[in-house]
This record gives C-alpha cells, structure tokens and sequence, in this order.
C-alpha cells in the first residue's frame, strides 16, 4: 500500500514508521525545514513543500497513493489536504487528524474526510473506560458512514455473563467485533462465553439502538 502522510512531526513520523514496519511505501511531505528529521524515518520519501499546494501533491504522486494521512498541527491544513486528495486526485481513503474537538463537525465527506481522528476524544474515552464498568464508550466514530466502534466492560451482574456468544440476540445493526480478556484479544466465535470483566469490542451502525443494546449487556432482567 502507497501512503502520504502530510505532516512530519511526531505524530506523522510515528504512523509513517508503523506503517513501513509493515512493508508499506510511505512519503512525508512538511514545509518546515525543521521537520525534516529524515535520518528518524530513513526508509520513508521526503519532500519540504506545503501539501495545501498541489504541485506538491502532484510530486509526492498522490495520484497513485491509497490513502493519505493529513496529520499536521493545523486543523484547516488538514481539512485542505483531505479536500484536494479527494476531489483532485480521487484518493481513495483519507484519514485527518482532528486537533481542536471544536472543529470536529467539519471533518467529514463534504470535506473529503473518511476518517476523522480527535486525539481528545480518544483520550477522553480512554479516561472513561478505565473508570467506568458497565458503560458503554464510544472509541471511534466512521465518519462516511456513521457507524461506532463502541466498548463496555462487562460487570459481574450483567444477564450475559456465562452466556454463549451465539446465545446473544444482539439488537440490529450491532455486530461483535472482539472480546478483550486480560492481555489476550479474542476473535468471538459462536462457542466462546463471555466473562464478567471482558472488554467487548462493538460495532454499532447509525440506526442501531444504543439504549437497547446497554439494556442488553447490563441490565438484569426485571423479576417475576
């Protein structure tokens, strides 16, 4: 896979280097002399120019990349960047760093953003679930389509708990996507039986019912 990330600070040099962890081709672009710290990420591309530009997007062959990463500092830069890979050069999937949450509004298709990422609402949920059992945090939101990545740590009391995943009639447009378990992911299968304190992973759609879902996983059933 072919990745321009525009933005060579410590976030942009931090994903470029994961991703040629992974074998992928990756250019840097940044207009700051002093961002370019090449020896820190040798593998990648290099280029010094202002990415809002598109004779520099031209140069890095955008039109050839798979996705572009705009993870400068600057929330209109990276409103910009995403807009011109999308409608220029049809990139197929961008991904923007949002870093003011009171921009975030703005980061979606109308600006050819399909990923938004809010480093304070990562942070935020994170927070949020190391102190909260039994709540259901939203961890990430698609912003193309709508649909939640959503975590809950199942509570002792929860109707669920030594129920079989293929037991549960899970609400529609919800899908379970991973049971964390200590320090071991797990991909749920029909047999696994979920245990008080597993960290569940979820897929919720924009439709889905997020209110029946909690009841589902938390609430014991009312007595008879």
């Amino acid at each position: 896979m072919r990745v321009v990330i525009a933005g060579a600070g410590s976030v942009g040099r931090s994903i470029a280097n994961e991703l040629l962890t992974a074998d992928h081709e990756v250019t840097l672009i940044d207009k700051q002399p002093s961002a370019m710290r090449v020896a820190s990420v040798a593998e990648a591309e290099w280029l010094l120019a202002d990415a809002c530009e598109l004779a520099t997007l031209t140069a890095a062959k955008t039109d050839e990349c798979d996705v572009i990463v705009a993870a400068t500092g600057d929330d209109k830069v990276n409103l910009v960047v995403s807009l011109l890979a999308k409608t220029e050069y049809g990139v197929p999937r961008t991904v923007a760093r949002v870093n003011n949450p009171k921009n975030e509004w703005m980061f979606d298709e109308a600006w050819g953003v399909d990923v938004a990422v809010s480093t304070p609402r990562i942070m935020t949920a994170m927070v949020e679930e190391a102190v909260a059992v039994g709540d259901l945090v939203r961890i990430f939101t698609f912003h193309q389509s709508g649909a939640d990545i959503l975590e809950l740590t199942l509570p002792e009391d929860s109707p669920l708990v030594g129920t079989r995943v293929g037991q549960v009639v899970w609400p529609p447009d919800t899908v379970l996507a991973a049971i964390v378990r200590g320090p071991r992911p797990i991909a749920p299968s029909v047999d696994d039986t979920l245990e008080a304190g597993d960290e569940l992973l979820i897929v919720a759609g924009s439709e889905a019912d997020r209110d029946a879902l909690h009841d589902l996983l938390v609430r014991p059933p009312a007595a008879t």
